[in-house]
């Protein structure tokens, strides 16, 4: 199938998942709000900042897939960056909201009375539905090879073991234990905060062109076994949306001619494509005498 087919396939993933956070995160407001379940309410919180997130990643795929043009020379890739970037303070501060909701629950003892079982069957059954949809946006970011929608299907997934821990708080709080479902509430507040964070780090990372090393070194390593390549002299990399941008110095036998040098680099950039899906590789080759000599 041609990749254009599957990116379109990515947004129908996170439109996918915008539609089912709603739709949760109408139902178990209601549903906590009836049932008087503390646990099942800030489930729906945390399933309404999911909805936040999915939106700022299509918005950002849509952008993203807009060519180059004379202000943007590298394309609009970023923009699923930047996107993120806002998600994720919107999250964090819907999970600090829950946060303190919860605590205060705990500090006055729990609540009076326990939740209805209703509240532990909409939460189940919001599980078993993130469950399914972490499976297909698994398998779309796999063929897509978009880090945005892995990083959705990694939420959806989290969501569903929230909704797990929000009806163990309903059960506990039916055996008496009062205080455990307020006690959920605070620890799916906390889980909120930590996946806010955790996006906002990764985020900032890529930003500031970061880049994992040891994914470096196995770039430079199966350089360096191309044929024709005497060294790998430097080699960086940085990530553009979903794609990355490899740029390496090789050094070469000083005697080669200009054509076979670029043959050489041809050879790279292929490996490299095929190897790693890696969009663009630039290779500058220089000649390994007149380095040895400037050494």
């Amino acid at each position: 199938m041609k990749n254009v087919e599957w990116k379109q396939r990515a947004e129908a993933g996170a439109l996918l998942s915008i539609g089912v956070y709603l739709l949760l995160a109408a139902c178990k407001l209601l549903a906590g709000s009836l049932a008087g379940s503390d646990g099942v309410k800030a489930d729906g919180w945390n399933n309404l900042s999911d909805v936040i997130a999915s939106v700022a990643v299509y918005i950002g795929m849509k952008i993203a897939q807009k060519p180059r043009d004379r202000n943007h020379p590298y394309g609009h890739s970023r923009a699923e960056n930047i996107s993120s970037l806002l998600a994720a303070f919107l999250m964090m501060s819907i999970g600090i909201d829950v946060v303190i909701s919860g605590a205060g629950a705990l500090l006055h003892g729990g609540k009076a009375d326990a939740p209805d079982w209703p509240a532990a069957a909409v939460a189940l059954a919001s599980a078993a539905v993130m469950f399914l949809i972490y499976t297909v946006n698994t398998r779309l970011a796999r063929r897509t090879n978009s880090t945005a929608l892995a990083a959705v299907a990694k939420d959806n997934l989290s969501d569903a073991l929230v909704s797990v821990g929000a009806a163990i708080g309903i059960i506990g709080a039916q055996l008496e234990w009062l205080w455990l479902d307020p006690l959920a509430a605070l620890i799916i507040g906390a889980i909120i905060c930590k996946t806010a964070w955790e996006v906002f780090m990764e985020t900032a990372h890529t930003l500031t062109d970061g880049f994992d090393e040891k994914r470096l070194a196995v770039y430079r390593e199966e350089i360096a076994a191309v044929e024709g390549v005497r060294d790998v002299a430097d080699i960086k990399a940085r990530t553009l949306g979903n794609d990355i941008v490899l740029e390496v110095t090789i050094r070469v036998d000083s005697r080669l001619t200009v054509a076979k040098g670029h043959e050489i680099a041809d050879e790279v950039e292929r490996l490299m494509k095929k190897r790693h899906n890696i969009r663009s590789t630039h290779v500058h080759v220089e000649p390994e005498a007149r380095v040895d000599r400037q050494g």
